[in-house]
C-alpha cells in the first residue's frame, strides 16, 4: 500500500489494523558516468514497493534528498545542510506519530545519510525523555545492503570491483526496474580508485569520473532483480519482527 495513492480514510483504516510505515530514504547524486543521479533514493524506493505487493505494508513518500554535499563538485547533486535534514526528518517523524503510527522504519540508501537519520531520532526522543514520558513511537533505520542476505548475495555477485559508491548492485537494481535508463561507458581503470572522503572539491579531484573502488559494469537486470526479491523478502520479514516488538504502557 502506498501512502500517496491513498485517501485518508484508507489510512484511518490501516491504522486499525497496524501502526507500522516504512520511509524509503536516499539522496540525489551523482553516482559516476553511467549511474543515475537517483539511485540512492530509488534502491529503497524499488525494494519497498515489492515488499508491499507480497505483504500488507504501507510505504510512505521517499525522502529523495539526503547528505551529499561531498558530491556537489558534480552537476545534478542536490544536498541538504545537516541541521535541515535532522529538522525535515524530525517532521516527518512528528507527522506520522501524530496519526498514530507506532513503529517507523525508514530504509536508507545512502551511507552519508546514516550518521544525520541516527541523530534525528535522538532529536525527537529527547523530546520524550526530557518531558520524562513515553514517545509513544519507535525508530528504526535499516540500510537496504544490510537486510539478511543481501550483502553476501552482493559479494558472490561482485567478488571484486564492488567499490563504496556506484556500486555495481546500486547500479543493478535500477536497471532492474528501469532498463530504459541503462547506460554504458568505457573505464579507465576499470575499478576505481578508493580513499577517503571530504569536502567536494577534494573529491572530484580523487575521483574525477565519481566512482569509488567500483566497476559499474559488472551491473546487469538479471543481478539486480535478484538483489530486489531477496532485499523485499528480508524488508518484508523485519518490518514483521519491529511491528512484533512490545511497546512500554
Amino acid at each position: 500500500m502506498l501512502l500517496y495513492l491513498s485517501t485518508w480514510t484508507e489510512i484511518e483504516q490501516y491504522l486499525k489494523r497496524s501502526r507500522t510505515i516504512v520511509v524509503p530514504i536516499g539522496s540525489n547524486e551523482q553516482h559516476g558516468p553511467t549511474g543515475l543521479l537517483g539511485t540512492d533514493w530509488l534502491c529503497p524506493e524499488i525494494i519497498a514497493r515489492e515488499a508491499e505487493k507480497a505483504a500488507d505494508i504501507l510505504v510512505a513518500p521517499t525522502f529523495n534528498i539526503g547528505m551529499a554535499q561531498h558530491h556537489l563538485a558534480f552537476p545534478g547533486t542536490i544536498s541538504l545542510r545537516p541541521s535541515t535534514f535532522i529538522a525535515a526528518i524530525g517532521d516527518w517523524i512528528r507527522s506520522l506519530a501524530v496519526h498514530g503510527f507506532e513503529k517507523i522504519l525508514f530504509l536508507n540508501g545512502h551511507g552519508g545519510n546514516i550518521a544525520s537519520i541516527e541523530a534525528a531520532f535522538s532529536e525527537v526522543y529527547a523530546e520524550a525523555s526530557f518531558a520524562k514520558r513515553h514517545a509513544g513511537f519507535a525508530l528504526k533505520l535499516c540500510n537496504w545492503w544490510d537486510l539478511p542476505g543481501v550483502g553476501e548475495l552482493a559479494r558472490e555477485q561482485f567478488p571484486s570491483g564492488h567499490g563504496a559508491h556506484a556500486t555495481p548492485s546500486e547500479i543493478a537494481i535500477t536497471q532492474w526496474a528501469l532498463p530504459e535508463t541503462i547506460k554504458s561507458a568505457e573505464y579507465s581503470p576499470q575499478i576505481a580508485p578508493s580513499g577517503p572522503i571530504r569536502e567536494a572539491l577534494d573529491f572530484r579531484a580523487r575521483y574525477k569520473d565519481g566512482r569509488m573502488g567500483s566497476d559499474p559494469n559488472q551491473a546487469s537486470q538479471e543481478k539486480g532483480g535478484a538483489l530486489v526479491k531477496l532485499a523485499a523478502k528480508s524488508l518484508v520479514q523485519e518490518v514483521d519482527a519491529f511491528s512484533r516488538e512490545a511497546m512500554p504502557a
